[in-house]
């Protein structure tokens, strides 16, 4: 294969004018931090199982997820408060959305908080706000409620994403890029949050796919800021959003399914999903390379941020366009240092390619400009963008 055709996309390493960039990134967690090697006999005293077999997969899963820490709403105190949450077949759903609903503004004001502070503008210079979750449902929606804990100016255009599961964080960053763009001057706060409180059950023979859940999720929150034609003086930008698309894969609505039920969500991941991605992670490539003007490509000559929804699904992706091991990554440190936290993961594996690419120039090695910002969601939904990497 070929080099990136430099004389369409230009090289030097400023924003074209009126596409949009990221300006800063933030982060928030909740309080408990859980080991991995801990989790199983934690969740299964937490839920009062003794079943060895559930037990003994729910051990084999958690080493396989190649996930070491994540981050948890869920504490000692809740199930002392809602000791049902751990019954089998109760009707949980108005307790799990009091404590979801607070539990993800407190995050996302956290992350938009610090993501601010990066940026280092006035709160009163953002002109829209972009919230994203799947783990909340309530008329007015989230984004009333940052927008509120956060002190927003009541002009602040909103745009709400519910329900969108792995993709939500590149699918509101697709938004946000439109937005930027067509609102000269503006500057887009993207916030994401998530808790798993939101699906929490006891284990059971009948729902053995609960447990791939329990191993490999994590909560937490995500923002980002997103403006075109930066100013020199004040601002930073950090990646350059060249092209963004979209594209569901017919007849796989089954592949990813979560329902909101009286017991909270219900969800499955299909086992072909990782096969499902494989097989169409190419195609999806070379039109998002195409879309963007690109007259060649060399896949390793570019950056892979991609959301890490599982190891295996990384792992195909790696063989299917052989990529260098290095190429994922930001993408499987960020797994392993937080679990797959939905939307929010792609804010973390953005922050790790950051850091990853100072050491790389720290060394004076030759460093990727250009790459894929990639997610998978329900849908089964692919979500893409070409990005340049502005960090100087």
């Amino acid at each position: 294969m070929g080099s990136i055709d430099a004389a369409v996309l230009g090289s030097e390493k400023k924003s074209n004018p009126g596409k949009a960039t990221i300006l800063a990134l933030g982060k928030a967690f909740p309080h408990q931090l859980v080991m991995q090697e801990y989790l199983v006999d934690g969740y299964f005293k937490t839920t009062n199982c003794d079943d060895p077999e559930l037990k003994q997969k729910l051990t084999r899963l958690c080493k396989t997820t190649t996930v070491k820490t994540r981050y948890v709403v869920m504490s000692e105190e809740i199930l002392k408060k809602y000791p049902e949450l751990a019954i089998e077949g109760g009707s949980t759903v108005t307790q799990r959305l009091d404590i979801c609903n607070d539990a993800v503004t407190e995050m996302a004001v956290e992350a938009s908080r610090a993501c601010i502070k990066n940026w280092g503008r006035s709160i009163s210079e953002i002109t829209h706000l972009v919230y994203v979750s799947s783990s909340e449902a309530r008329l007015p929606g989230g984004d009333l409620y940052l927008a509120k804990g956060l002190g927003l100016s009541p002009d602040t255009h909103r745009v709400l994403l519910y329900f969108v599961g792995c993709s939500g964080g590149v699918a509101g960053l697709r938004v946000a890029k439109d937005i930027a763009e067509n609102n000269p001057g503006s500057r887009v706060l993207l916030a994401t949050s998530e808790t798993t409180i939101i699906g929490f059950k006891p284990p059971s023979v009948d729902r053995p796919y609960d447990l791939v859940g329990v191993a490999l999720f994590g909560d937490g929150a995500g923002a980002m800021i997103i403006g075109s034609d930066p100013d020199p003086v004040c601002e930073k930008p950090l990646f350059e959003l060249h092209t963004a698309i979209q594209n569901f894969l017919p007849d796989t609505e089954k592949t990813i399914d979560g329902r909101l039920t009286e017991q909270g969500i219900n969800f499955k991941l299909a086992r072909e999903l990782p096969q499902i991605i494989e097989d169409n992670v190419e195609n999806f490539c070379k039109k998002l390379i195409g879309k963007a003007g690109l007259a060649h490509k060399n896949y390793n000559q570019m950056f892979w941020a991609v959301h890490p929804g599982g190891p295996a699904i990384l792992n195909r992706m790696e063989k299917r366009l052989n990529l260098s091991p290095e190429k994922l990554s930001p993408s499987r440190r960020a797994l392993m240092d937080y679990g797959n936290a939905s939307s929010n993961s792609i804010v973390y594996v953005l922050e790790y390619m950051l850091e990853e690419s100072k050491k790389v120039r720290n060394m004076n090695e030759e460093e990727n400009e250009w790459g894929l910002i990639l997610a998978f969601g329900p849908g089964v939904t692919f979500e893409g963008i070409i990005a340049r990497n502005l960090d100087v």
